[in-house]
């Protein structure tokens, strides 16, 4: 191939790279420029009462986000499930809470949403402490996988977002985790920009974190929940469901993760 057609190709190449964020976003604020349908308004109301606690100009932006999030993404029904509006308003409200303020996009590794019907069953391996491994089979209600999909329980998933201040949302614990995935395996340090962000994140949440396990030994009561003594990754989703459900306690037991979680979602719910 001549030497001067390869640089127009390359030369096309990069406008294109250079191209696509443009046209991504100019996509992106038509849609949040349409009218929001009246039937998504009513599933709103039915199914997501967290939305009303929003300010007013957070529910606006809300809704232009749940407008781009369900054009972007594919929702699957598993187990004979046939994916209804219902679910991707509902999904996608509890979804674009966790992106409200923030300025990366909207999940751009995940490609898809998988919904069953109820728990599911996966196969998972494990290794154990001298290296052997094991297979178990596990219920779960959701998980979010690296390569790009979410898989919930619509029954969890509705279970969820009926009670808004229990500190339990399995939307909001997958989301939180594709969150932390968008720099490679999930390991409770999302994208901080700043070096001396994930230095105050790593003394702060890992203070929290040996406290909650502390905590658990010894019976105690705790905010958050058991799970999140798993590991750092598991933490970071499970104060992430208690930071938006939970927000005034968490602000008053728990000041410093408060913050943080405070500066990395960009809001401050604690005072809705």
């Amino acid at each position: 191939m001549p030497a001067f057609i390869v640089s127009a190709l390359a030369l096309l190449f990069v406008a294109w790279l250079l191209g696509e964020p443009v046209l991504a976003e100019r996509r992106r604020t038509r849609l949040r420029s349409l009218p929001f349908p009246a039937t998504w308004r009513r599933i709103l109301k039915h199914r997501v009462p967290y939305f009303h606690l929003l300010p007013t100009d957070l529910q606006l932006k809300l809704k232009g986000h749940i407008q781009v999030f369900i054009a972007e993404k594919t929702f699957i029904g598993c187990d004979g499930l046939e994916v209804t509006d219902e679910m991707r308003v509902t999904i996608a409200a509890q979804a674009c809470l966790l992106i409200l303020n923030r300025t990366r996009g909207y999940y751009p590794k995940l490609r898809e949403i998988l919904v069953y019907p109820a728990s599911f069953i996966v196969d998972q391996e494990h290794t154990d402490g001298i290296g052997v491994a094991h297979q178990a089979r596990r219920l779960l209600s959701g998980q979010s996988w690296e390569r790009g999909q979410v898989v919930l329980s619509w029954h969890d998933t509705l279970a969820g977002a009926a009670t808004p201040d229990d500190g339990q949302n399995v939307v909001i614990h997958e989301f939180a985790h594709q969150l932390d995935q968008e720099t490679g395996a999930a390991n409770g340090a999302p994208a901080l920009g700043r070096r001396a962000h994930y230095r105050r994140w790593s003394r702060v949440l890992g203070t929290e974190f040996r406290h909650l396990r502390t905590a658990l030994s010894q019976q105690q009561a705790t905010l958050i929940g058991d799970y999140g003594a798993t590991d750092p990754a598991e933490f970071f989703a499970v104060i992430s469901e208690v930071f938006f459900e939970q927000a005034q306690r968490m602000a008053s037991e728990h000041p410093a993760l408060y913050r943080e979680l405070a500066r990395f979602y960009r809001l401050d719910p604690a005072l809705w």
